[in-house]
């Protein structure tokens, strides 16, 4: 008679005991990748926001000059306040205000009034008005920064 014998059944017990062994080694590496995919993945692709860059403003005196003759005597009278890029660029403009001043009468004293009636028309003088007054003032200088030029009085009579 045959009988069986007891090495027979201790095989299935150890290749389900790897099996599941297998299985928890596996979900723990599952666990370990989804903790790191979730956490140290999105903390490296997240962009870092540079603090703003606080603007910076020169306000210039107002201007009133007389326009180029169209059948009447007509004058503007206009704030500018310039933003400029740095603050070595807001040195140069208040140590040279004088000639800041005389670019901005002479471009502004070159308009005739039916040139300053519409949005674009004050939008071209202000473009007008950033290209003068990034010329270098002086031949050694390089050229100004002035990001844009912005109206703060507009009246034209």
């Amino acid at each position: 008679m045959a009988t069986s014998t007891p090495d027979s059944t201790p095989p299935k017990k150890r290749k389900l005991g790897l099996l599941l062994i297998a299985v928890l080694v596996l979900a723990a590496a599952g666990a370990g990748g989804a903790y790191y995919f979730f956490y140290y993945s999105k903390q490296a692709h997240t962009p870092v926001l540079a603090a703003p860059i606080a603007p910076i403003f020169v306000a210039l005196e107002p201007f009133t000059v007389n326009l180029q003759p169209g059948g009447r005597a007509r004058f503007l009278h206009v704030g500018v306040t310039l933003k400029v890029a740095d603050a070595k660029t807001q040195a140069l403009v208040v140590q040279y205000l004088p000639e800041v001043r005389s670019r901005v009468l002479t471009v502004l004293s070159n308009r005739q009034a039916d040139a300053l009636v519409e949005a674009t028309d004050k939008a071209q003088l202000a473009v007008d008005l950033m290209a003068a007054l990034n010329l270098p003032f002086a031949a050694t200088l390089a050229p100004q920064k002035i990001a844009s030029v912005m109206f703060t009085a507009f009246m034209l009579q």
